[in-house]
């Protein structure tokens, strides 16, 4: 796909994406300030008030009130944290006092707690009368300036009173603040984020340019283009596979032609073959004609009585006799020429890994079902060692796998599959398509016999691959067959497990 032809660029999605994860940490940013901040401000407020009162009660216990270290020490504490601090006595003598501002009215407000005057609400939930509970933190409203206060009252161990106050007037205009300022902060990332990632992408998207245009020469099998950048990346680790594909694809193909001339070769004499197997069962034919003609019609004279003298009818079943004779020995001869062709072969019992081979015979077999647009899936399982006759069962996998691959239709799906159950290895090929004829089935293993003949000879199938596997898995003792599923087809066979 050349550049103008792209719907959407890599830079374009890198510089979306940038821009969106911006947009999307300053909208959240702005989300919780919005809606928690207020909250966890008033509660670190209260934390606040909280630590002032066990300072003036420890004091209080220690008799520290009145001393010039403690009212210093106070000061600073009340001073940072921004509360006012008054303790009075039973007689209403102010004992220590830290107010910054409006002490008048936080003494004022201190006695009418004393004497129940009641209060808007408390901190944590809303009251419509009554008078917060003392040593409690609560929140104060000033229905006169709407001004809030995060406060507690109560007595100290010495029985002294006292009352610590902190404003939450400024906490609001701080969340407004607060979100004005990540909003401008928030423009201004997206803008620059994305401007930076448009630029720097460039160096991701060129090297990947390159390789795009070189995999687009490779589809028009030229392999003369080759990357040429220097990065030590994953884009530089994909350029140098890219090239090693490049070699690899090169050599193949040289190889393929070379085959395709071999396989020409092989073709002529495969004609020949065939031209020589015709001319046979032609002669099989005439020889085997005349003496079952001879055989027929002398037996049909006997039966007749054509002739009734003892020589006649002896010279009627030398005949018979003769002819039989020299059809049996056709008939040994073909057994024999079957023997020399198809003889019993010397099993040879070795160990061996079965996923190893079936992953090398599906490695090489990978044009022949690329070129019937197939898809070919086997199951991740470790080394399964077996006993067997290592190609042998190579060719029984590759028949099951090639009529997998012919008749394979619908999803264009082959399964192969190794489990292992107790001591067997059970190796099978699942091929999507039409299921076998349930009435078929018990032929599936006779020689020359073919579901469907049309289709056999189109692809060049002579019906005796199954009458192969048949001979080999009875050959090691092993058993093997064939399932139908309602999308499909699996045959399987199984090896012992070493």
């Amino acid at each position: 796909m050349r550049r103008g032809m792209l719907k959407s660029s890599l830079r374009r999605q890198l510089a979306a994406i940038t821009i969106g994860l911006l947009v999307g940490t300053i909208l959240a940013c702005w989300f919780i300030n919005n809606t928690f901040l207020e909250s966890y401000y008033e509660r670190e407020k209260a934390d606040v008030v909280q630590a002032a009162y066990q300072r003036l009660n420890e004091a209080a216990v220690s008799d520290r009130l009145g001393s010039e270290d403690f009212a210093q020490e106070m000061g600073r504490y009340a001073f940072a944290s921004n509360i006012n601090v008054e303790v009075i006595d039973v007689n209403s003598r102010i004992v220590y006092a830290a107010v910054f501002n409006n002490g008048e009215e936080l003494s004022k407000r201190l006695l009418r707690y004393i004497i129940g005057y009641s209060v808007d609400s408390t901190f944590g939930e809303e009251l419509s009368e009554g008078v917060p509970a003392p040593n409690t933190v609560f929140k104060y409203v000033d229905r006169r300036t709407a001004t809030e206060y995060i406060e507690m009252y109560g007595q100290l161990d010495n029985h002294n009173w006292f009352i610590v106050s902190t404003t939450m007037e400024s906490i609001q205009e701080s969340v407004r603040i607060a979100n004005r300022f990540l909003a401008y902060v928030g423009v201004a990332a997206a803008f620059a984020g994305g401007v930076l990632m448009w630029l720097m992408s460039k160096r991701v998207t060129d090297p990947v340019l390159q390789l795009a245009e070189i995999s687009e020469r490779m589809t028009r099998l030229d392999f003369e283009a080759k990357y040429q950048g220097a990065e030590k990346n994953e884009i530089g680790l994909l350029g140098t596979n890219i090239n090693q594909l490049s070699e690899s694809l090169e050599s193949t193909i040289s190889e393929l032609k070379t085959a395709n001339n071999e396989l020409q070769k092989d073709i002529e004499k495969k004609e020949q073959i065939d031209q020589m197997r015709r001319e046979f069962l032609a002669n099989v034919s005439h020889e085997l004609k005349t003496p079952i003609a001879l055989i027929q019609g002398y037996a049909e004279g006997l039966r007749e009585g054509i002739s009734d003298d003892a020589e006649s009818r002896d010279f009627y079943c030398e005949v018979i006799m003769d002819e039989a004779g020299k059809m049996n020995t056709m008939v040994q001869k073909l057994l024999t020429l079957n023997q020399l062709e198809f003889g019993n072969e010397k099993v040879s019992m070795e160990r061996f890994d079965i996923v190893a081979m079936i992953r090398n015979y599906l490695l090489s077999a990978e044009i022949l079902t690329r070129q019937n647009g197939i898809e070919v899936k086997m199951d991740q399982v470790g080394p399964i060692y077996v006993w067997g006759d290592e190609f042998k069962a190579e060719e029984v996998f590759m028949n099951y796998f090639t009529n997998a691959v012919h008749y394979c239709q619908g999803e264009k799906l082959v399964h192969v599959r190794v489990e292992q159950t107790g001591n067997k290895a059970r190796v099978s090929v699942f091929n999507t398509g039409d299921p076998v004829p349930e009435e078929s089935l018990v032929h599936l293993w006779e020689k020359f016999y073919k579901v469907d003949k049309a289709r056999t000879r189109e692809y060049g199938g002579s019906g005796i691959g199954l009458s192969i596997v048949k001979a080999i898995m009875e050959s090691m003792h092993q058993e093997y067959g064939v399932q139908n599923y309602s999308n499909g087809v699996m045959f399987w066979f199984t090896l012992e497990i070493a």
